[in-house]
């Protein structure tokens, strides 16, 4: 937002201060001013007011006119202008020779035969609007010969404060309020507005309005009419074109104008064609052309005001186009009102639709503004406008009233919290100049606080603190250190899990963290031929990609890895990251944490990659939880899921996973001679299961006994299980030494290690357990390969 020194300086006397001291202080205090700031009218000299004295025709152009006009100098000059708007008695703003605009120097200069001794100017050359349709025409009398900068506003220097740093603050969405915290600074005092009594138009008739919906906390109107100047006063357009608006006609500019100078908007509307003004919703959506002319889908939760059952404004967004002021306009029904910010913003993000107006109302404007405002408009309408007359009385209803805020404390709450002495006098005095209301007795405060910061600012007795400290100067404050006890605290398992998950795949397996959103990315997903799965999503979405929340990590590693795979032959990546699965039944999302493994490789098979995947997953399982994994095989339920290459992972009898393959048309679109193996853990439910004790077993002194048998299957698991059933504590270890397909099918060979801790085995002692194991698998239908 732009704000103007000269604006801000109507109600703050800045006279013998620095005012760009004080920016650099409100910056500090207040809110955050932009780097840049703007000297505006310091790149201009030399340009007065001229009058032209005569008119001629260029003898060889259409376009070109031969001027004489009197710059106050005593003589004519000879000018030679292109504008279609000179006239004889014309007032306009004259460059001198020897004049400056920007960088270029005026100089005698030969036009189509004929040397110009000057130059005539547009608005636009000036710096103060954007017209360049014609040179200026001043109508204000004025010598010739005047500094066009003592006849307007030219010169000020214009700010631009981060709009971010306002948003907790909707007192500051106009330049009365920036005012107010400028006063407080610079221990000035703030001079009121100016404003007419409206209470004198009491006996007059009202205008008949009512509120049939609550998201219109306060709505005033009143009419004015014979209105008959259509034209702003030029320092009036120069201030709204300095803070980036442009002028537009003399009621629609006011409005814009008490909207900047008190943050509250306002609309104007032709009383010919508003008699019965109604705020409500619609029971049936519609469509409503604006003022920028465009036709916009309304729902049934837009707040409209409503001339009978005609919507005319979409409330505080934009007025309609059939209610518009036009050139002759001279009865008017001004609006100044406020509506629910929540609804607000709702609404412009459904209609993707952000105005200036509706930029304050979301921020949750102060209602006790909207009399004061249409107050503010009248007087400076009849300053501008003498014959302007009000015709109604001024109607105001309210839909929301904020609670009144007291809040009290004492002397040692402020040294408390400030750490420093701050005196009754300063707290008083600082609280005072920002609009509080302030009652002292002894060192106890009782403090009122105003409406316009009661809306969603100060509630509590902190953000009181914070209003004294930021006054009194945060560099202001003595550096010490703090004196405060540090106690232990314990880490969370499950931030310890993640961390010991972090540095064993990253030290151990040399994997590569990244980091992603929890939106489904729409392209990036149809590009790989990801199906976006139906799932909590953001509603009015301006972004397909953006639409929906991701039900697991692996189709965002399978995208992150598809723009990666020139990276390295070989790699793998992992996220510990949020994935949502739905609702719960209390209505907020199911949120959960994951830690994703995916790995790719152009050289080596998936086989090896799965087991390598299947590797990791087990040293994870193993340094953290002292446990080991098992599988179960599952049917795909995702697009990206290879078909019959998926399982279960369990740990400790808890599921806590999956890991597979991926989809061979998917793996196709990523990177045709590549494999790629994926693995997604919950990371809670892993983190809950509890780890088991380390058992340290004394080395036998003893040769153990190592029998491979090989078996016809395709699956450990039911061999992992015999094995375990068998129950002899002979056997130490039990690992998958091959695996061999051939035209008979699959088998998978594995080693038994026994060991006894007291004596040499022979093989005739372990055969027993052996052939049990056998037996048990002939049992299942696993035979032994012979």
């Amino acid at each position: 937002m732009f704000l103007s020194m000269n604006w801000i300086s109507d109600f703050v006397d800045f006279t013998g201060l620095d005012k760009m001291d004080l920016i650099r202080r409100f910056s500090l205090s207040t809110a955050e001013v932009e780097n840049e700031i703007f000297f505006k009218g310091s790149d201009i000299d030399g340009i007065v007011v001229a009058e032209i004295k005569s008119v001629e025709d260029h003898p060889e152009s259409k376009k070109l006119h031969l001027l004489k006009v009197d710059a106050g100098d005593g003589k004519l000059t000879d000018v030679v202008c292109g504008a279609p708007n000179v006239r004889v008695g014309m007032k306009t703003a004259f460059a001198k020779i020897g004049a400056k605009i920007g960088e270029i120097e005026i100089t005698p200069r030969a036009l189509a035969g004929y040397t110009s001794y000057g130059m005539c100017c547009s608005e636009k050359e000036v710096g103060i609007s954007d017209d360049n349709s014609g040179i200026m025409d001043i109508t204000e009398a004025v010598a010739n010969g005047t500094d066009i900068k003592e006849v307007y506003e030219i010169e000020d220097i214009v700010f631009e404060v981060d709009n971010k740093s306002l948003t907790n603050r909707p007192d500051l969405w106009g330049h009365y309020g920036i005012a107010r915290e400028f006063a407080a600074i610079a221990d000035r005092p703030l001079k009121p507005l100016e404003t007419v009594d409206l209470s004198k138009y009491d006996n007059l008739e009202k205008i008949d309005m009512k509120i049939e919906d609550e998201l219109c906390q306060r709505y005033s109107c009143i009419k004015l009419d014979n209105i008959t100047k259509n034209v702003s006063p030029v320092n009036m357009r120069i201030r709204l074109f300095y803070c980036g608006m442009r002028g537009i006609n003399l009621l629609a500019d006011l409005t814009n104008y008490l909207m900047l100078e008190m943050g509250q908007p306002m609309h104007a509307f032709d009383s010919r064609k508003v008699e019965k003004i109604r705020i409500k919703r619609f029971d049936e959506p519609f469509t409503f052309k604006t003022l920028d002319g465009v036709d916009r889908n309304i729902d049934t939760n837009t707040l409209m005001i409503c001339n009978g059952d005609t919507p005319v404004a979409i409330a505080g967004i934009m007025g309609g186009l059939d209610s518009e002021i036009v050139e002759d306009t001279t009865t008017l029904t001004l609006e100044s009102a406020t509506f629910n910010a929540v609804s607000t913003r709702k609404s412009t993000v459904k209609l993707a639709h952000r105005t200036d107006a509706s930029m304050r109302y979301e921020k949750c404007l102060d209602p006790e503004m909207t009399v004061p405002a249409i107050a503010r408009f009248i007087k400076l309408l009849q300053d501008i406008d003498a014959d302007a007359k009000v015709v109604s009385a001024l109607t105001d209803e309210r839909g929301f009233t904020y609670d009144k805020i007291n809040l009290k404390f004492d002397k040692n709450f402020v040294d408390r919290y400030t750490g420093i002495e701050i005196g009754n006098d300063t707290i008083v005095k600082t609280l005072t100049a920002l609009g509080f209301g302030v009652d002292l007795q002894g060192d106890s405060f009782s403090v009122d606080v105003p409406s316009w910061r009661s809306t969603k600012d100060v509630t509590i007795k902190a953000d009181i603190i914070e209003e004294i400290t930021r006054i009194y100067g945060y560099d202001n404050f003595d550096i010490n250190t703090t004196k405060s006890p540090l106690y232990p605290v314990r880490a969370d398992i499950e931030k310890t899990t993640e961390d010991r998950i972090k540095n064993i795949l990253v030290k151990s397996f040399g994997l590569h963290e990244l980091h992603s959103y929890i939106w489904m990315g729409y392209d990036e997903c149809k590009s790989l031929g990801i199906e976006i799965e139906e799932n909590v999503g953001l509603t009015n979405a301006t972004n397909p990609n953006i639409a929906t929340l991701r039900k697991s990590l692996i189709p965002t590693q399978l995208c992150q890895l598809k723009t990666n795979t020139s990276y390295a032959p070989s790699f793998g990546i992992f996220e510990i990251g949020r994935a949502v699965d739905g609702l719960k039944e209390d209505g907020m999302c199911n949120e959960k944490k994951n830690l994703a493994v995916t790995l790719f490789s152009k050289t080596k098979s998936a086989q090896e990659l799965y087991f390598e995947l299947r590797d990791i997953l087990t040293v994870l399982t193993g340094d953290i939880k002292h446990a080991a994994l098992s599988f179960k095989t599952i049917e795909a339920t995702h697009s990206y899921e290879h078909p019959k290459n998926l399982n279960k992972i369990f740990c400790e009898g808890v599921e806590i996973g999956v890991m597979g393959l991926v989809h061979p048309t998917v793996l196709k679109k990523i990177d045709k001679k590549a494999n790629v193996v994926f693995a997604e853990i919950d990371v809670r439910a892993f983190s809950a299961i509890k780890a088991n004790d380390i058992k340290y077993d004394e080395p036998s002194k003893f040769p153990g006994i190592e029998i491979d048998l090989s078996f016809v299957t395709d699956k450990f698991a039911p061999i992992g299980e015999a094995v375990k059933a068998a129950d002899c504590a002979l056997i130490k270890d039990i690992q998958v030494v091959d695996t061999y397909e051939d035209e008979n099918g699959k088998s998978i060979t594995v080693r038994l290690f026994f060991v006894h801790p007291e004596k040499t085995l022979t093989r005739d002692e372990v055969m027993n357990v052996v052939n049990s194991i056998i037996d048990s698998l002939a049992a299942k239908g696993i035979e032994l390969k012979k």
